[in-house]
């Protein structure tokens, strides 16, 4: 059994299963669905559609280079069969599927690492520019002495609010 990959979006194409399209000097293109066929007949290029493997791997959102993928690659080259050899075969696959998924896992944990500080610091810096939504009008102004440069940026942020209100 010969599993084929779709020519636009790169997902599996099992016997029996999506659309061929010959072209007049006998290139086969192998669809997996008619969405990836109509979008090919659009001629739209799959590095630029968001929910293909082309963009995702030219984005960074999906691994690139990793020697599991040496596994899956085409090869034309017929082999002798060996029991043995299609017995190891068979358990390598199984821990390279595992070894994979771990590689993946990692790659995406470190792709989403910054991701977290990111939002703190613009969730922060939003906080400081709407503070007047958030904080009474009266309750700065009862609090000269704090010394501190957070009190100090809130007080000229409430001043700046409050001026703003007796200019209307």
């Amino acid at each position: 059994m010969r599993l084929e990959k779709c020519w636009f979006c790169s997902s599996t194409v099992y016997p029996g299963h999506g659309i061929q399209f010959v072209r007049n000097d006998a290139k086969i293109f192998r669809f997996c669905r008619s969405k990836c066929h109509k979008n090919f007949k659009m001629k739209r290029n799959p590095r630029k559609v968001k929910w293909t493997k082309a963009y995702r791997r030219l984005h960074g959102k999906d691994m690139t280079q990793d020697a599991t993928f040496e596994f899956e690659r085409k090869r034309n080259r017929p082999e002798r069969y060996d029991r043995n050899l299609a017995e190891n075969t068979l358990k390598a696959i199984k821990v390279i599927d595992k070894v994979r998924s771990r590689r993946e896992e990692k790659h995406h944990s470190n792709r989403l690492k910054g991701k977290v500080a990111k939002e703190r610091k613009e969730a922060k810096k939003e906080h400081e520019q709407q503070i007047h939504m958030v904080v009474a009008p009266g309750a700065m102004a009862k609090d000269p002495s704090a010394s501190t440069s957070k009190t100090s940026v809130k007080v000229k942020v409430q001043r700046e609010f409050d001026d703003n209100r007796m200019e209307e």
